[in-house]
Order: structure tokens, then C-alpha cells, then sequence
């Protein structure tokens, strides 16, 4: 006899029930600044958006993310990285982030909706003792100078990305 993480592990339609229950209760919940959906007819492939939280340095501000789901989900955890170059000592120059629950302390209880809401809050609490940018740890301190090179980074940035996305739509 099967038990259900057993079923999960060796039956993909079950995932992609999974899946389609976890974007139903993300668009019900109505959670601010985080959406998730699908990327075409793939359910396994997810873009994401998450503003930064109200009262954090990253408020006003917007990024996107890429979200892929292991054939073993929920069992493995969800691969999240930042499509939108984002300046954070927890988040890597290639979008990578260090956030426990999505490594050791990930669980097959946690679903689309709180791995958005815990990047979210990652974004305005980090962990400076942990960083992936040791320059923006170090800089965390100064929340106004922080929030300057913030803002420098992501407008030009975004704008690199904006232009990047026109050319290429042009050649499509």
C-alpha cells in the first residue's frame, strides 16, 4: 500500500494537482505585493512578482521571479530565483537566494503563497550573518546610504532589463 508522499514521489499528476490547488489559493488569498502563475500551458515552470513590503527600503520597488518545481514536490523544495537583478545580502548576483526554508528547513507543508510572503519578508529583514553580497550586508547598516546605491542599482538595472526585453521583442 502507497502512502501519500510515497503517491507524490512517483505520480507527476498528483504534483500538478497540487500545483493547481496552491494558485488557487494564492489568487483567493489576496496576499499584497506577491502573485505567482504559471508559465504558459507549464505547471511546472512559475513567474512570480513580489513588491517590496511597505516600511522596508524595498518598498515602491518590484521584482520578478522564476519559479520551478522538482518532479519529487512537495517532498524536494521549489527552485526560486530573481529574474529582476536584486541588490540583497541574502540574493546572489545571479538571482540565487539564501533562505533556509527553501534548503534545510523546507517542508511539504509550506506552498507557493508563504515561499513568496517569506522572500517578501526576506527582502526588508535579512540575514546579515549569512550573506550571499557581502557589500549590500555591510552597507545594511546605513539604511539611508542602503537605500540609496537600492535605488541606483534597480533603476539601472531595470531600465537594462526593460531595453533587453524591447530588443528582443523587436527581433520577434
Amino acid at each position: 500500500m502507497m502512502t501519500d508522499s510515497t503517491e507524490a514521489k512517483s505520480n507527476p499528476s498528483n504534483v500538478t494537482k497540487r500545483l493547481q490547488k496552491e494558485l488557487r489559493t494564492l489568487m483567493i488569498s489576496g496576499s499584497p505585493g506577491i502573485s505567482a502563475f504559471p508559465e504558459g500551458d507549464n505547471m511546472f515552470k512559475w513567474v512570480g512578482t513580489i513588491e517590496g513590503a511597505k516600511g522596508t527600503v524595498y518598498e515602491g520597488l518590484s521584482y520578478k521571479l522564476s519559479l520551478t518545481f522538482p518532479s519529487q514536490y512537495p517532498i524536494e523544495a521549489v527552485k526560486v530565483r530573481f529574474e529582476t537583478p536584486c541588490y540583497h545580502p541574502n540574493v546572489d548576483t545571479h538571482g540565487n537566494i539564501c533562505l533556509d526554508i527553501l534548503k534545510e528547513k523546507w517542508s511539504a507543508l509550506y506552498d507557493v503563497r508563504t515561499v513568496l510572503l517569506s522572500i517578501q519578508s526576506l527582502l526588508g529583514e535579512p540575514n546579515i550573518d549569512s550573506p550571499l553580497n557581502t557589500n549590500a550586508a555591510d552597507l545594511w547598516k546605513d539604511q539611508v546610504l542602503y537605500k540609496k546605491v537600492l535605488l541606483e542599482k534597480y533603476n539601472k538595472d531595470v531600465k537594462k532589463t526593460n531595453h533587453c526585453t524591447e530588443e528582443s521583442n523587436k527581433l520577434s
